[in-house]
Formats: structure tokens, C-alpha cells, sequence
């Protein structure tokens, strides 16, 4: 056994006194109740560091818990044991070192490694002719850091045996994450082999989907029995539908539906509404079919590609990966790789350029000490503890260092000089952000713009403190709708993140080109000859910028002048400038076939970028405005009798309905104003309101009525509060006094979540430095006394507005037929020269492919 020094290289290290057996023992007995044996489900982290990407092959090695089974590198194993106070660990370290040469200069001849004992998920080449490995496991009692060399049966009290043996044959966590095994997981549905299938002459064209019942035209699902398409169920944050393919299933009793927009040549998501499970159905292809679609002719080779797509690809691979070019390899801060775990690169395409961005530096990593000192005791299942573990890896430089010269000279001599490049493995990232989402917690390809989406949906709900970094991309679109029978207009506001600009086909600059091409391809394929290579489509983004901005034609708006749904026309303008704009290329759609393709185009995407013409004006000079009545709410026929239309007092208003409502999610404030105006009929008549109002860009804010002193409750932010009453309702500051948390704690908590009792708990659970801060809460509090005398009305929604001039910083470009399929790549300016982040290599770009961009991120121009 060995004391501290021996671990750290500190001097006097191998001068630790040998132990009898029974020393050992006693030196245990103090931390036996702590080392527990791992059960089935728990997840045992061998491969990474929760706070870094220190694994086994890292000059300190890894230590993991012996009770939490979490793992640390040196840098952060004190952090973990001055929290928790867990002091036994188990040291893991895997040895590389050069094999020995034989007398003719050549390997000794190769012999089966016994001293591998690890069952690592590493990228080491174990069958290297170079290297030899050697796993050396060891516990480490905290805080003395004395040693116990593993195995030792002899002096171990058996149950620590036990622990290490099962700790160091415990697969990793994330091998069920692995494709084949996540698929096989599910069940194959008993209703599959016989499902019935009406013949009603339904074909389901393959876009422009919308529920038979409502107007949602997201997460919809086609009944596999009648073809019926209608929404799924609402999730609690403010995704999903309104139940209509639930309630179908219950009147008509059809057990099986797929969701639309996942239909690959793989399957499609599938659920049962009998066995209120998601299945598989051997039969899906025949099943869909039935319905016009087509799946079995998606069907693709390797790479994702048909087999007459190949050729034309092959160009567009080249040219994004600038292959055929001698690129340099960059390293340092801020030129780390990410390692591709399968389908991954849309989500390491969108982390380099998002922490590209300033603000996402500072809020995250700049924060770094405090996010990881008040982390949870399992920061792997932390949201804002994983982001700044991926910003610093990708930022610091720590994990992307040039080879030593004497290893390159050795390469040379080998005339094999490839650059090693290794990146970092983002997989407890992913696997966090991924968690409950049934399209990114697989293997398959993901559409970058939804994962960018996706990640700025969980900053916002994660938030640390005042800061949202995310709100760099947040803008005010006002949307316009002229009645077409009255000519009245309507003028509301909505939040977006990006701009999504439509491809101008008609536009294209080589029309005659394109048309010589359709024809010799057409005739290639009647006489089966070799298919011309492929004619990408020239168009000026000048085209793509003035079809974002025409009028669009609307055909279900609720006309209050009329009463009922009428005919419009919609234009979108700015409202507000963000400090980063992202623009999204509408490149993929579907054909008649269902087959999903992607509009093979060159646009000329500007360096510089004035939107400043787009810019809303409001209502103008001679437009008169609709009235701004809201649609009759649906009631059940039993209750229509009991409407009454007038008004009730605020503080009469139904609590329990309330917190009914806000037990599914809904913001507390949307849902006091649903049972408000609603009468106080129930929460089922409520419920109905908020469905009705749930787009409304003021849904969540406070309820205000004149008369009643402005606001008749609260529903504000500590940060950036956007109602008048700046205090949390007592019922809810009450419930979680009950468990035994401090009144400032909750009123701190709920402000900083928009009063969602759910998120406040986790935010105090996550911010536990707040626990004595009395002061800054009485501060906040005598803020929110102010802005009740000062304000007027509610502060807008957060947003950076300033000049609409911009200019290029980073593109992520796609590869591939459709974005189930492909590969995508990020380009970014650093320095005054373009970078090309192709997964773990990282190269100085020669020929940037800006034309061929998916999604761009431009940056405003200070004015």
C-alpha cells in the first residue's frame, strides 16, 4: 500500500509502509456502509470523467466512486470528495507503451495480452504492431490517498471483493444506446400480424399534413386502420397535440398508428394505443402501402445514397469535405474535434458553432468553477453541468495538442504521416440532451435545424441565473393577415430563432442547362445507359430573400368580423433584429413517391447580409384593423347551459382548477387566465381555452384586467420579470416551504422558473449557493415593489434588437439525399480564416463551400 505521493509523483511516493492484512481491514472498516455492490440499473461510468473528458488512457487516470459509480479525473476527484464526502474509490489506468523490438528490429511475435482486464469503449488500436497496453486498477482511500493494488483477495473484506469485481465487469452505460440494441427494445405489437385496413381509397400525400380535428400540423399520426391523421398528446413542455388520435382510438377502437415524418427505409415510430406502448410492426411496409406509401423503394446503399444518386453525390461529398486538398491540421483552443458516435455529426456541427459564439463561452464556461462546484450530485443528469464539460473540452485546448516532433519524425520514417487528430467523444452529452426524445436518443441521422432547435429549448428551460445565452437568437416576427372578403388586417407578434428562407427554384440563373440535363437523364434511364452527371441548380440568394418576404396565402384564420374561419393573406417582417441570426436553407422536402429529396442548389450566400428592409412597420395609414375577438371556446354540450358571459373578480378565481392545470405542465399564469375567462367552469372547459389561446404570444403572461390594479397575479421571472406583481402565489411558495426549504429559497426558485413548481425544485436543488443569499432576495423583492408603482405594463418578450446588418461567421453544410441520411460538416471563421470541423478533424479550409450551405450564422455588423 502506498501514501499519496506514490499517486501524484509527489517525492517520498514509494515510501509508503507495507500493511498486514488485518491493517487493511481496519483502514476499510470506517467506509464499509459507503462501497456498495452495483445493482441491475445502476450505470457505472468507467470510460469518462462526469466533469472533463479524462478517461483511463489520461496521464492521472480515472477514479470512480464506490458508491455513486460516478467517475473523476484527478482535476475534480477532490471536488467530489470534499461534497459528498465518499472517500473510497477505485484508480483506473491503462498503460501504453511501445512493444520491445527484437533482435532484427522488427516486434517480438505477438502474444495474447493477459494484462487487459478493462472493458473500455476506447478508440486505442488494440491490434497494433506498435503498442502494447496494461490495465492496472488500484483503491484510493480520501483523504490520506492511500493505496490497496487490485486484486487482493486475500486482505479484502469480501464485500469490498464483490464491489470491485462488479465494477470492473459492468458494461458501459451506454451500450444500450448502441442502434441495434435501442431497436430491439421494442416490442414486435400482437395486432400487427392481423391488423385490419378499411378500403376507404385514403392515399396520404406526403407533405402538408394536418389533424382531421384540429389545426396543428406538428406530431401527427396516421392511423394504420382507417388512414385517419390527427395529433398526439400534449407533453408538459408545451410540445405535442391535443389527444385526437388517443380520442380516435377510443371511439373507434383502431389500436395502431405511425408517426408521420419519421418513416424511414429502416421503420417508422409506431405505437400502440392497446398496449399504450411504442412497438414495432414486422409489416409496416405492407401497412403503409395500403395508404399510397411507399416505403421499400427508400431503401439505400451504405452511405445512405440510391444507386443512380451515387454519382451525382459523390461531386457534393468532394466539394463540402474538400477532398483533394492538402488541409492543415489545427489545434489549440478552440480547434477541438468531436469524435462521430454514429449519425452524430449533426449535433457536433451545431456545438462548434454555437460555442463559437461568444455569449455561449461566458455563460457556460467562463461560469465554470461555480456550475461545477453547485453541480447536482449526479452532474452526468445536469443540463448546464454537460454543457460547460463540452465547452470547456471543445475550448481549452486540453484535448487538442500537436504530435511531439520526435513522433513525427518517426511517421515520416514510416511513410505514414497522417496527423492524429482524436477529438473528444460528446456521448454523455448526447446522451443527456438526447434523454426522452425518441428521434435523437437514437442512432439514425437527425436534421440539424430540429437538434438546434431542440438545444435552445433546453437553455432556455435551463437557464443559469440572469443569463440565457440563447437570447442572442431570439426575434419578434410581426405577422400580418389581411382578411380577403373584409380587407381588414391583423398585426401580432410571435418569437422565432431563426429565419428560414425558401429555395426560388424558378429563379435559377442556368434554366437551359438544367432542362439539357432533365432530358439527357430522362433518356440515360429509358435505355438504361450510365446516368449524366448531375446539373446543380444556380440561385441567387437576392431570389430565396424577396420569396421569404411575399405575401403567403392563409385558408383557415379566425376572421372575428366574420365570425368564422376566412381566407387571408399573411406577410412575416421583423419586428426585432437578433444579435446572431441563423438562417436555414428550406433544402428538403418530399416527392409524389414519398421518397424525401433534397433541392441539389448553389445559392450565393452574402458575406455581408442587409435585412434592414424587412423590418416591421405595424399597423399603417389607412389599414383598418380586425376586431380582436377570440374564437368561441369549445364547451361539452353539459356545461353550455352554465356559461355565464360576464366576469369574475381575480380573487374568486378557482385555485384547484388552477393547480389542476398546472400539474400538466401549462404556465401557472396561462392557466389562471384559462379558468378566469372560462368562468370557473372546471379545469375540462379551461383546458379547452388554453388549447384555443396556447400560440398567443402573451399566453403565459400575467392576467390583467381594468379595474382589478393592473395584474390580477404573478407569473414573473426573477430575471427580466415580466409581470407587474413580481411575487410568486402563496400556494405554490407553500408547498415547497412544506418540504422543508426556506420561504426565500422558493420565492427565489419560482421567479427564476416562471412559477412551474416542477422546475423550481430542481432549480433550488441546483443552485444550492443561493441557500443563505437573504440579501440579494430582499433586493429582488424591493425590485418587484418598484416595478409595481413604476410600470406600466408588462416588460416584451427578451430580445437584442439593433441594426439588420450582418455578416458571416460559420455555415453547417449537409450531405446526402435527405436528412435521414448523409453526413454534415461545419465551417467557421476564426482568426480572419475559415475552419473546417469534419467530426474529430479539424482543418484550415482552403475553398470554403459557402454556396452549399445548409444552415448560416451570421453576426450583427455594430452600427
Amino acid at each position: 500500500m502506498q501514501r499519496r505521493g506514490a499517486l501524484f509523483g509527489m517525492p517520498g511516493g514509494s515510501g509508503g509502509r507495507k500493511m498486514a492484512a488485518g491493517d487493511i481491514g481496519e483502514l476499510l472498516v470506517p467506509h464499509m456502509p459507503t462501497i456498495r455492490v452495483p445493482r441491475s440499473g445502476d450505470r457505472v461510468y468507467k470510460n469518462e470523467c462526469a466533469f472533463s473528458y479524462d478517461s483511463p488512457n489520461s496521464e492521472g487516470g480515472l477514479y470512480v466512486c464506490m458508491n455513486t459509480f460516478l467517475a473523476f479525473g484527478r482535476e475534480h476527484v477532490e471536488r467530489h470528495f470534499r461534497k459528498t464526502g465518499q472517500s473510497v474509490y477505485m484508480h483506473l489506468k491503462r498503460h501504453v507503451r511501445e512493444k520491445v523490438r527484437g533482435a532484427s528490429g522488427g516486434a517480438l511475435p505477438k502474444r495474447r495480452n493477459s494484462k487487459m482486464f478493462l472493458d473500455l469503449d476506447t478508440d486505442d488500436d488494440l491490434n497494433s504492431d506498435d503498442y502494447e497496453y496494461e490495465d492496472e486498477a488500484k483503491l484510493v482511500i480520501f483523504p490520506d490517498h492511500y493505496e490497496i493494488a487490485l486484486p487482493n483477495i486475500e486482505e479484502l473484506p469480501a464485500l469490498v471483493t464483490i464491489a470491485c469485481d462488479a465494477v470492473l465487469s459492468s458494461k458501459s452505460p451506454y451500450r444500450k444506446q448502441d442502434p441495434d440494441t435501442w431497436e430491439n427494445e421494442l416490442p414486435v405489437s400482437k395486432y400487427a400480424n392481423n391488423l385490419a385496413q378499411l378500403d376507404n381509397g385514403v392515399r396520404i400525400p406526403p407533405s402538408g399534413w394536418k389533424c382531421a380535428r384540429c389545426d396543428l400540423r406538428e406530431n401527427l399520426w396516421l392511423n394504420l386502420t382507417d388512414g385517419s391523421v390527427l395529433c398526439g398528446k400534449w407533453f408538459f413542455d408545451s410540445s405535442g397535440g391535443n389527444g385526437h388520435a388517443l380520442e380516435h382510438y377510443r371511439d373507434m377502437g383502431y389500436p395502431l398508428a405511425v408517426k408521420l415524418g419519421t418513416i424511414t427505409p429502416d421503420g417508422a415510430d409506431v405505437y400502440s394505443f392497446q398496449e399504450e406502448e411504442p412497438v414495432l410492426d414486422p409489416h409496416l411496409a405492407k401497412h403503409l402501402a395500403h395508404f399510397g406509401i411507399d416505403m421499400l423503394h427508400m431503401h439505400g446503399t451504405e452511405n445512405g445514397l440510391r444507386d443512380n444518386d451515387i454519382k451525382p453525390r459523390v461531386s457534393e461529398w468532394e466539394v463540402i469535405q474538400e477532398t483533394g486538398t492538402k488541409l492543415k491540421p489545427m489545434y489549440g483552443p478552440g480547434y477541438t474535434g468531436l469524435q462521430n458516435l454514429g449519425n452524430s455529426c449533426y449535433l457536433s456541427s451545431v456545438m462548434q458553432a454555437v460555442f463559437s459564439i461568444p455569449e455561449f463561452q461566458r455563460a457556460y464556461v467562463g461560469n465554470l468553477p461555480r456550475i461545477f462546484d453547485y453541480s447536482p450530485l449526479d452532474p452526468t443528469q445536469d443540463f448546464n453541468t454537460q454543457m460547460t464539460k463540452l465547452g470547456h473540452g471543445l475550448l481549452s485546448g486540453q484535448y487538442s495538442k500537436p504530435p511531439v516532433k520526435s513522433e513525427l519524425i518517426e511517421q515520416v520514417m514510416k511513410e505514414e504521416h497522417k496527423p492524429q487528430q482524436n477529438g473528444i467523444s460528446p456521448r454523455m452529452f448526447k446522451a443527456f440532451v438526447s434523454k426522452s426524445h425518441p428521434e435523437f436518443s437514437s442512432n439514425r441521422q437527425q436534421d440539424a435545424q430540429e437538434f438546434f432547435l431542440h438545444l435552445v429549448n433546453l437553455v432556455e428551460r435551463n437557464r443559469i441565473g440572469s443569463e440565457n445565452p440563447s437570447d442572442v437568437f431570439r426575434f419578434l416576427v410581426e405577422e400580418r393577415i389581411q382578411c380577403c372578403q373584409t380587407r381588414k388586417v391583423r398585426y401580432t407578434e410571435r418569437v422565432d430563432y431563426l429565419m428560414q428562407l425558401p429555395v426560388a427554384m424558378e429563379a435559377a440563373t442556368n434554366k437551359d442547362e438544367l432542362i439539357a440535363y432533365e432530358l439527357t437523364r430522362r433518356e440515360a434511364e429509358a435505355n438504361r445507359r450510365p446516368l449524366p452527371e448531375l446539373v446543380r441548380a444556380k440561385i441567387p440568394f437576392s431570389a430565396c430573400l424577396q420569396a421569404f418576404s411575399e405575401p403567403e396565402n392563409v385558408d383557415d384564420f379566425w376572421s372575428s368580423a366574420l365570425q368564422a374561419k376566412s381566407a387571408g393573406v399573411k406577410t412575416s417582417r421583423f419586428a426585432s433584429f437578433p444579435e446572431y441570426l441563423v438562417v436555414q436553407i428550406k433544402k428538403f422536402t418530399f416527392g409524389l413517391d414519398w421518397v424525401p429529396k433534397k433541392f441539389d442548389v448553389s445559392i450565393d450566400m452574402p458575406d455581408l447580409l442587409d435585412i434592414n428592409h424587412l423590418r416591421a412597420k405595424g399597423l399603417q395609414p389607412g389599414e383598418e384593423e380586425l376586431p380582436d375577438i377570440s374564437p368561441p371556446i369549445v364547451i361539452p354540450d353539459d356545461s353550455k347551459d352554465r356559461l355565464m358571459n360576464q366576469l369574475i373578480d381575480p380573487s374568486d378565481i378557482d385555485e384547484s382548477s388552477v393547480m389542476q392545470l398546472a400539474e400538466m405542465g401549462f404556465p401557472l399564469e396561462a392557466c389562471r387566465k384559462a379558468v378566469y375567462f372560462t368562468g370557473n367552469m372546471g379545469a375540462e372547459v379551461a383546458f379547452n381555452w388554453i388549447i384555443v389561446h396556447m400560440e398567443e404570444p402573451d399566453f403565459a403572461e400575467p392576467l390583467t384586467m381594468p379595474g382589478y390594479g393592473g395584474a390580477a397575479s404573478a407569473g414573473a421571472s426573477v430575471f427580466g420579470a415580466t409581470g407587474l406583481d413580481n411575487q410568486p402565489p402563496e400556494e405554490i411558495v407553500a408547498i415547497i416551504t412544506s418540504m422543508g426549504f426556506h420561504r426565500n429559497q422558493a420565492i427565489q426558485a419560482l421567479r427564476a422558473t416562471n412559477n412551474n413548481l416542477e422546475r423550481a425544485l430542481d432549480w433550488i436543488f441546483s443552485h444550492p449557493e443561493f441557500e443563505e443569499d437573504s440579501d440579494f432576495v430582499i433586493e429582488m423583492e424591493n425590485n418587484a415593489n418598484a416595478n409595481i408603482i413604476s410600470e406600466a405594463k408588462p416588460e416584451g418578450p427578451r430580445v437584442k434588437d439593433g441594426s439588420g446588418m450582418y455578416e458571416l461567421f460559420a455555415f453547417i453544410s449537409h450531405m446526402g439525399t435527405s436528412t435521414m441520411s448523409g453526413h454534415y460538416v461545419c465551417h467557421i471563421k476564426k482568426e480572419g480564416r475559415w475552419v473546417i470541423y469534419n467530426d474529430h478533424k479539424v482543418c484550415a479550409s482552403e475553398r470554403p463551400p459557402k454556396d452549399l450551405g445548409y444552415m448560416y450564422f451570421y453576426r450583427r455588423i455594430p452600427s
